[in-house]
């Protein structure tokens, strides 16, 4: 018997209320917090999700263009924006879901990083590469340098920058030795045994880092969605997030 007519088969067995795993798509930012928060829906009785992890910015132009999904969960307001123009969520169904900070990492091991205390450091000749998201689309990268040019220090610092697909490659790229420092999440500093925090960045000139949720406006198990979103916004998600360090949104602005 040929596979195809066996899963035809398996699909026309399936009870007609067998509800298929709910599908985020979320910033990569949010892996192992979200995968930890599944693990705890799934015992609860919630049911099976799955997850779709990519730049934020990605994910939106995904979702414009059709992709399947039943939730959005972007790093940041702007990619929710170009979702929500693009017909591509239930506005009525947003909500601001988290909050982080900006971190400056280097390398555990490194020489040049053990110069690196705060921000005029970066400017130092001994670094040569400054890894960031993409500045122009991903949204660590943005955030990045949002800071950088309220500091007033970001035209000093563009030719070092080497911008990156999301926030985990910026992360990937100081634990290779790529290069001395990256601007990240605060968040994906403590998933790192070779990366550690060189300084957080505080202060005025620190952006305001919001996670926006949203349903998506052709997910095909919306009410699903909405009990996984509530799920998200309730207290034993709130304590897995918090452990992951993500903020309460009081706490991020």
């Amino acid at each position: 018997m040929r596979w195809g007519w066996v899963v035809c088969l398996a699909a026309l067995l399936l009870p007609a209320n067998a509800q298929q795993p709910l599908t985020v798509s979320a910033a990569v930012s949010l892996t192992d917090a979200l995968q930890a928060i599944a693990a705890a829906y799934a015992r609860a009785g919630g049911g099976a999700v799955r997850f779709n992890f990519a730049g934020s910015n990605v994910l939106a132009r995904q979702l414009a263009n059709g992709a399947p999904a039943d939730l959005f969960i972007s790093a940041d307001e702007a990619q929710m924006a170009i979702a929500a123009g693009a017909g591509a969520i239930d506005t009525t169904s947003r909500i601001n879901l988290l909050g982080n900070r900006l971190a400056v990492i280097v390398r555990r091991d490194s020489p040049t990083g053990s110069l690196i205390r705060r921000l005029d450091d970066l400017l130092r000749p001994e670094v040569k590469h400054l890894a960031v998201g993409d500045p122009a689309a991903v949204p660590a990268g943005v955030y990045a340098r949002r800071w950088l040019e309220a500091a007033g220090v970001w035209s000093r610092l563009e030719s070092k920058v080497v911008p990156v697909a999301n926030v985990r490659a910026a992360l990937a790229v100081v634990e290779n030795g790529s290069a001395e420092a990256a601007i990240v999440y605060a968040t994906d500093v403590a998933l790192s045994s070779t990366a550690v925090s060189a300084f957080m960045v505080e202060g005025p000139n620190a952006p305001p880092i919001v996670y926006p949720a949203a349903i998506v406006a052709h997910s095909r198990q919306a009410e699903a969605a909405r009990r996984f979103l509530s799920f998200l916004r309730g207290p034993e998600a709130s304590s897995i997030f918090s452990r992951f360090g993500f903020l309460p949104l009081e706490s991020a602005r």
